[in-house]
């Protein structure tokens, strides 16, 4: 994978962007948490008239040998039977998608499952599902890096097809494991606070859970650097995401954060380049245990909080008309100049 250069945002317009949102014909402060949204957006595009391009959603599939652990009350199957579903249309984001206007991408970056050619469908496996990271690293330095190359490849497309408001969304039977794992490794959170129910665990099989996580943290305790954790504990589908997103925020577009697994990669982004953070959104908080610390390790405020854990890039696809709704006050909405209404003294 290329090398990647992350500028930090140029403050140049802050001041300009800033008297725009606040001589609007409203009280300061009154449009709350959607100034602070339209102003982030205008400092990413740099511009005081801001646009959402072609908003898209690439939703990343791999499956995990993980779930030799039994970590899921699913079998592995599901996960190419959930990527057919997502081809026909028929899947949360699929609706949540058209509804919006958002162009939805599925890529195979690693299910056990060889797909035909199906549209929409993007062809990226690297191989059929990750390692046992329980007994042995769960991608080789290789795959890692390649998994990332395409997911930059992926993100460098859609902007030559003129998006710049991307959002990622995920399906791998036993993904929140290593996501859980990703966090406990970068946060040094005790897998007891990182593990929640997933596809629907009971009480018991969460501490099962933990209890796989924390002996595999034991055996790869000497893992240190960021890449190395993203590649012995990550999922093809995540490190496929962190290199979108980190190729996103090189090309100074918007990333609109989804929930625990998207959150993941990002937490392995920012441990790479701390200044990826910079470019993102974060649309909602999950119900899934452990993505408020994910939060709260990345010092973000979600836009929503709706009770989600489904993933697949759903929260995401839910806060795009907000973005929306900011945008276009700030284009659109009058100042106390242009309405001749008298602002404040």
């Amino acid at each position: 994978m290329q090398e990647i250069n992350i500028q930090p945002l140029n403050n140049a317009l802050d001041e300009q962007i800033k008297q725009k949102i606040d001589f609007k014909t409203k009280p300061l402060g009154s449009l709350g948490k959607l100034e602070e949204l339209a102003f982030k957006i205008c400092k990413i595009q740099q511009t005081l008239k801001p646009s959402i391009s072609q908003p898209t959603i690439l939703v990343c599939a791999g499956d995990h040998g993980i779930t030799e652990e039994k970590v899921s009350p699913f079998p592995q199957e599901v996960t190419y039977q959930m990527v057919m579903n997502f081809l026909s249309g028929g899947a949360a984001i699929n609706v949540f998608s058209k509804v919006h206007n958002i162009k939805l991408l599925v890529a195979d970056t690693g299910v056990n499952y060889d797909f035909a050619d199906y549209d929409g469908l993007l062809h990226f496996k690297i191989n059929h599902g990750t390692r046992n990271f329980a007994k042995e690293a769960a991608m080789t330095q290789q795959e890692c890096k390649q998994a990332m190359a395409n997911g930059a490849q992926i993100v460098s497309e859609q902007l030559a097809k003129g998006c710049n408001v991307i959002g990622f969304g995920e399906m791998g039977i036993g993904n929140t494991t290593a996501a859980a794992a990703l966090l406990c490794k970068y946060g040094n959170i005790h897998p007891d606070k990182a593990c929640g129910a997933g596809t629907g665990l009971d009480a018991e099989g969460i501490k099962h859970k933990a209890e796989v996580i924390a002996n595999a943290l034991k055996l790869h305790k000497e893992v240190s650097s960021p890449f190395d954790v993203l590649a012995t504990f990550g999922g093809y589908e995540i490190a496929t995401i962190c290199g979108a997103m980190l190729k996103a925020a090189e090309l100074k577009m918007t990333i609109l954060v989804d929930g625990f697994i998207a959150t993941s990669a990002l937490i392995a982004a920012h441990a790479i380049h701390p200044q990826v953070v910079d470019y993102c959104i974060f649309s909602h908080q999950s119900n899934e245990q452990g993505h408020r610390l994910m939060l709260e390790h990345l010092k973000a405020s979600p836009l929503l909080d709706l009770g989600l854990r489904l993933g697949e890039g759903t929260g995401a696809a839910i806060a795009l008309p907000i973005l929306e709704s900011a945008v276009a006050f700030v284009n659109e909405m009058n100042s106390f100049e242009d309405a001749g209404v008298s602002n404040k003294e």
